[in-house]
């Protein structure tokens, strides 16, 4: 068995070698008749695939100009069936020799699957119904050196997909279908808050601080200042000075990166959603976010009732809201309103097999039951509220209970799809709370934030009551898309080094 799989791969080696031979002979065939297909510069298309299919009665009879690639070639002897794939679609190419002449005939059957090609042509159906085009002028726009994936199997290995994503889009219509509603779904999200009055504007990506959030950055250095500086971890305490300067509605879409583990959920550059309003609370931001997703879904899919993995999650009524605190006492029938100290939090972690770190205050343990009982439990949107001071250093604490704070995250399938505040500006705590960073990244903690001076000097200036939100834009497309993992709504993502 072994030995028949070894001989098998020695073939299929040598018979690309030998298909790469043949297609660069042709290639330099068509050089020495003068017929360079790279020394075409343009095509004048007037029309694509799918407007042919969806509005043939106005194309029919008509002449048209397309252009894309060879997927499908089927040769009936007197005439030849091509399937052509343009951005839009797939439109097929009904070929003969009297259609075309003898002489763009020869050069055509000299051709290959992958070829791009313009086709000058009129718009017809054929005996069998099929919408087509009947050609009667074809132009090698673009020699293809390599052979497409094969017909039935397709480009099927994972991670081949996720390296040579040009190929994955050829031969994966599925996947082109992702990628064009993850840009309506940005679109959508656009729309909502600039109806909403907010406006978009840009922040640095490097940073000479490391803030606004709990991860670990990417450090690289600038020649000229002699620096050290950080790809930013988060938009926030750029957008947040923004609101001291006196815009009330600010928000940015754009790259974070995070120098972390990778898994279906996470990759280390990732696009993030922030926004900021002035004279808000996390209440008024919680229904902000409910109404954005909502609209979203709506918007891109026609409905906010969304299947993913086979589970139905309905966007449509309104999301659950729970309390962290009794989210724990839910599922783990811990109450930590009852634990007074942090020895009673650690006693209740032991005998729940739950490890903490020795900086840990109870604050922290109580986040650690979160994750170990509630999280996946968590499918349907539910908005959970109340997190420990400890573990919310940018977050306004709650005035009847100072150990807890006014924030939120929004958990769908057990996953936080957004993170949201009552923005901390009080310049004084904000101070203490970022001491308590520092103090957490000396001993060792990498993922502690810095403490920004400059951010001190702008709150001391005066912020407005805020309210702030960070949506994970990836794992929303996965959402709406039912894709599995991050890399399948990221054209290209972070993959290992194939030397290394």
């Amino acid at each position: 068995m072994a030995e028949n799989m070894e001989n098998n791969l020695e073939q299929q080696e040598q018979d690309l070698s030998e298909i790469l031979r043949i297609r660069r002979e042709k290639l330099e065939t068509l050089k020495a008749e003068g017929k360079n297909p790279f020394e075409i510069t343009t095509f004048d298309r007037n029309a694509y695939a799918k407007q042919i299919v969806d509005d043939f009665e106005n194309f029919e009879g008509k002449e048209v100009s397309v252009a894309g690639r060879i997927i499908g070639w089927r040769d009936m002897g007197k005439a030849s069936f091509l399937d052509l794939q343009d951005a839009t679609g797939k439109i097929q190419l009904y070929i003969k020799i009297d259609g075309i002449g003898e002489e763009n005939y020869t050069e055509f059957g000299k051709w290959d699957i992958g070829d791009i090609v313009g086709v000058n042509g009129e718009a017809f159906r054929t005996r069998r119904g099929e919408i087509s085009v009947k050609a009667h002028h074809l132009t090698l726009l673009s020699k293809s050196l390599l052979p497409l994936p094969e017909k039935w199997h397709g480009l099927k290995d994972t991670e081949l997909r996720y390296r040579q994503r040009y190929v994955d889009l050829i031969v994966n219509p599925e996947v082109k279908e992702t990628f064009m509603k993850r840009s309506m779904i940005i679109r959508a999200i656009r729309t909502y808050l600039e109806n909403q009055g907010f406006l978009e504007v840009e922040t640095p990506v490097l940073h000479s601080i490391a803030g606004g959030a709990a991860a670990r950055p990417f450090i690289t250095h600038h020649n000229t200042l002699n620096i050290d500086m950080y790809l930013r971890i988060a938009l926030e305490l750029h957008l947040k000075r923004l609101i001291v300067g006196g815009f009330d509605k600010v928000y940015e879409i754009g790259r974070v990166f995070r120098n972390e583990g990778m898994d279906p959920k996470h990759n280390p550059e990732f696009t993030l959603l922030e926004l900021y309003q002035a004279y808000t609370d996390y209440e008024g931001i919680m229904n902000l976010t409910e109404e954005l997703i909502r609209y979203t879904a709506q918007t891109v899919l026609g409905t906010g009732i969304v299947t993913y993995g086979g589970e139905e999650i309905n966007l449509e009524k309104p999301f659950e809201r729970i309390s962290m605190i009794d989210a724990v006492k839910k599922y783990s029938g811990v109450d930590f309103s009852e634990l007074k100290t942090l020895e009673d939090a650690r006693t209740a972690a032991k005998e729940h097999h739950i490890e903490y770190e020795p900086h840990h205050l109870k604050g922290d343990i109580l986040n650690l039951f979160f994750e170990e009982y509630v999280e996946d439990k968590l499918v349907q949107p539910t908005f959970v509220t109340g997190h420990p001071v400890e573990i919310s250093p940018l977050s306004k604490r709650c005035p009847q209970n100072p150990d807890y704070t006014e924030r939120f995250e929004l958990f769908i399938l057990g996953r936080e799809h957004a993170n949201a505040f009552s923005e901390l500006n009080d310049p004084i705590d904000q101070r203490s709370r970022f001491q308590r960073q520092a103090e957490l990244k000396a001993a060792g903690d990498e993922e502690a934030t810095d403490l920004d001076e400059d951010f001190l000097t702008a709150l001391e200036y005066g912020m407005p009551p805020t309210g702030g939100l960070g949506i994970g834009i990836d794992r929303l497309v996965m959402l709406l898309t039912d894709s599995a993992s991050i890399r399948d709504v990221l054209l290209f993502p972070t993959m290992k080094p194939l030397n290394n």
